[in-house]
């Protein structure tokens, strides 16, 4: 872990009985520990207790009041909560602290999504098409708590994640390191399926209602269109996502473009 780096980067906190206990549960994670309240009584403790030395994951008994604010939401921590280890996870800093051929070539920017299953489905699909980073503000998009952990289907633990204060200060930092950064737009200039990009892109994903914000919107190098026919005018900006995702995927593999829409 690196100067500028905290726990924080490397961890996501699940709260709640039921995710905690599956989580405990999945093999394939690794849960650092489990905070419980000190009142904390019932079958599902009991579960959660029994989960956690199968495991052999320290479990400590504190106040209630902590893991409300911890977990910072206090009608659904049930008095529990747990950091699983994102090994994938890490500060945009980091990344763009390495040098330049390591650095992550493609990328996605959310920027004021704050509906937790639209944040999950653009985790899923992202890191399914290979997407090398995707940028999650700390402030302005949903944060990482259970809601995204089951619509990404468990996908957010395993996803390469760049964390950074807010999507402005990404955008600042992206642009001065060479990165173009690339919009969404339908009276975008481009096509999506025809544009010709660099190496090294960053696709902005704006907010459900009101899109890119405007502190980002100036950062915005080019604009692009998803073509749609049907009278069909935009998409969820998880199904954007998604599109912007596998088209980058289907470039690389170099197949043949199958579009007939303008």
């Amino acid at each position: 872990m690196t100067s500028d780096e905290s726990p924080r980067d490397r961890f996501l906190t699940v709260y709640g009985r039921k995710p905690v206990i599956e989580a405990l549960r999945d093999q394939r994670l690794t849960v650092d520990k489990v905070l419980l309240a000190q009142q904390a009584r019932g079958e599902s403790v009991t579960d959660i207790l029994a989960a956690a030395k199968a495991a052999n994951v320290p479990v400590r008994r504190v106040d209630a009041d902590r893991i409300k604010r911890l977990a910072g939401n206090g009608k659904q921590d049930q008095g529990v909560l747990a950091d699983v280890l994102a090994p994938k996870m890490r500060t945009l800093a980091a990344a763009l602290n390495e040098s330049y051929r390591e650095q992550p070539r493609k990328l996605l920017l959310l920027d004021g999504i704050t509906t937790p299953a639209n944040v999950g489905m653009i985790i899923r699909a992202a890191t399914a098409a290979g997407i090398d980073g995707i940028i999650i503000p700390r402030h302005g998009v949903a944060s990482l708590g259970p809601l995204v952990v089951k619509a990404s289907a468990g996908i957010v633990f395993r996803a390469p994640l760049l964390r950074c204060g807010s999507a402005v200060e990404a955008a600042e930092s992206l642009t001065e390191a060479g990165y173009v950064l690339v919009g969404l737009d339908s009276d975008g200039a481009e096509s999506l399926f025809h544009a010709e990009f660099g190496e090294r892109m960053v696709f902005v994903l704006g907010g459900e209602t009101h899109g890119l914000g405007a502190e980002v919107r100036p950062y915005v190098g080019r604009w692009v269109r998803i073509p749609m026919a049907g009278d069909v005018e935009s998409l969820n900006v998880s199904t954007a996502a998604a599109v912007v995702s596998f088209e980058l995927l289907r470039r690389e593999k170099g197949a043949a473009p199958q579009v007939n829409v303008g």
